[in-house]
């Protein structure tokens, strides 16, 4: 008969084949590459929001980087360059930051598990920070505006700034100064015009 162990040609097809259903897929090598791609992209810092007026209404004392927490579908929309900080404002409840009213507009292709676009947000600081942060919130009445949001390296970070509200007057000086550098730059700019004439 037949030697036990011995392999016959009928045997063969039993053998996983790569690819079969049996066997583990294939590793498309494009895809490992568009992944790295992907991980490159996320490097570095992208801008995403800027609260221009802050810097308008308030005098800025200090400023800290904390992390943002974002749900599913929250990280989506900033991604894609969408949310707004005009309104938002941070506050410190139970030892803990929390950034409010800021507008991350719920996501295009998201579903029904989509985001409320206004919800409270937590923020990321260390401990110290934060103790820091709220005594100096508590002793010389300064608020925490958020100034800016990005991302580094695929992390949503959003700059917090220990601020003091300007009276009017000196929104006024700001605008005053504002105007005036502008017309420097500009009658410099038509100097240097007229030199290349």
């Amino acid at each position: 008969g037949p030697l036990v162990g011995h392999h016959t040609d009928d045997d063969a097809d039993h053998d996983a084949v790569p690819g079969a259903p049996g066997g583990a897929p294939p590793l498309n090598p494009v895809a490992r590459v568009d992944r790295m791609q992907d991980v490159a992209r996320e490097q570095g810092r992208k801008l995403i929001a800027q609260n221009k007026r802050a810097r308008y209404d308030y005098h800025v004392e200090d400023t800290y980087e904390a992390g943002l927490v974002l749900t599913g579908t929250e990280v989506k929309s900033p991604r894609a360059g969408r949310a707004s900080l005009v309104d938002g404002f941070v506050d410190i409840d139970r030892d803990e930051a929390w950034l409010h009213s800021v507008h991350i507009p719920e996501y295009s292709q998201g579903t029904w598990t989509n985001h409320a676009a206004r919800r409270k947000r937590k923020l990321l600081l260390h401990r110290d920070e934060i103790d820091k942060i709220e005594r100096r919130v508590n002793e010389k009445g300064l608020t925490l505006v958020p100034l800016a949001l990005y991302f580094v390296d695929g992390r949503a970070k959003v700059e917090i700034a220990l601020a003091k509200g300007k009276k009017h007057w000196d929104k006024r000086a700001t605008i005053a100064e504002r105007t005036a550098n502008r017309e420097k730059e500009q009658a410099l700019g038509r100097h240097l015009k007229g030199m290349r004439d």
